[in-house]
């Protein structure tokens, strides 16, 4: 790579991004500014939406035991869906914070704050992305999408969140996981109480995952006044962290236990063990002041839900 490349490269380039992201490396310099604004430099948020989904969709082929074709374009427009609607996310997130964003450490050099897209390209970008998803949306079965156009609602209210309350992430989990409800939704045609429990036991992951995030900008967030969890809980954050394993794992087993029996309750539990050890590995790795070491916690929770989808694959199809 020659000097005028790199230099290419690193134009415009998100702090917290992944260094030599593929937007950075392979992109065309015009279509830089709003993958950034997507976040498609950073492809962990995207994981963390579609996660749910196959989450949903597995549980839904648990209940009534009868996979089928067309579960394949549920995984995969899940897929396709999770990037686009996580972009549109995170662009009208931008457009909300675009006064805040300038004044944290972690978060001015998004494209908004650092000028590389207007207001006006940045709603356009946000509009475009979320017209995409609905025309995967209205595939579906029809309670899907229901629930789909009922998501915007929670998804509007979340970066107003840390404005007027101490716990923000429980908004990003109400948005985050609806992926479940909607997913079970379009395979079955309807939502029941086992996944309404998995829902609110996957806000608890949210709460875990985000507070951990959150601790990253506690420093600035305490000096122009943003609320969240990682400032609430302060020294306290582990004893919550482990509340969150709690209560994820009693939801989870209370959902498995409803909605499936025999060797595939088992192998869908095993899920469950494996995925809250990896969720204690994570606070044994936790130390609030280690920047980098707290992003990579943040990161390494797609390995987490990846298991969760393995387990209850493979429970789905015993």
């Amino acid at each position: 790579m020659t000097a005028e490349s790199r230099t290419e490269e690193a134009r415009g380039q998100v702090s917290d991004a992944v260094k030599g992201n593929w937007v950075d490396r392979l992109a065309p310099s015009w279509s830089r500014p709003y993958l950034r604004l997507s976040r498609a430099d950073r492809p962990i948020g995207t994981w963390l939406l579609l996660l749910p989904c196959w989450w949903g969709l597995l549980l839904g082929i648990l209940t009534d035991g009868r996979p089928v074709m067309g579960d394949l374009w549920i995984f995969v427009g899940c897929g396709i869906g999770a990037f686009l609607m996580r972009g549109a996310g995170c662009t009208w997130n931008d457009i909300t914070d675009r006064d805040i964003d300038g004044s944290v450490e972690r978060t001015k050099s998004r494209p908004i704050p650092s000028g590389q897209v207007s207001l006006r390209q940045a709603v356009i970008w946000m509009l475009l992305q979320a017209f995409l998803a609905s025309l995967i949306l209205f595939t579906f079965h029809k309670v899907a999408i229901y629930l789909g156009i009922l998501a915007l609602l929670p998804v509007a209210i979340y970066p107003f969140a840390k404005r007027f309350t101490w716990w923000p992430q429980v908004f990003l989990g109400i948005a985050f996981n609806w992926g479940i409800l909607l997913a079970f939704a379009a395979h079955t045609g309807t939502v029941t109480i086992a996944t309404m429990i998995m829902y609110i036991a996957a806000i608890f992951w949210t709460l875990f995952y985000d507070t951990i995030y959150a601790h990253q900008d506690r420093e600035d967030d305490a000096l122009i006044g943003v609320k969240s969890t990682a400032r609430l809980f302060g020294a306290k954050t582990v004893q919550w962290l482990w509340l969150f394993i709690a209560l994820f794992g009693v939801l989870t087993i209370f959902s498995l236990v409803l909605s499936t029996q025999g060797t595939s309750l088992l192998a869908a539990l095993l899920g469950v063990c494996a995925f809250e050890a990896h969720l204690i590995w994570q606070i044994s790795r936790f130390d609030a002041d280690d920047q980098s070491g707290l992003l990579r916690l943040f990161r390494s929770n797609r390995d987490a839900g990846l298991i969760v989808v393995v387990f209850l694959g493979c429970a789905a199809f015993l």
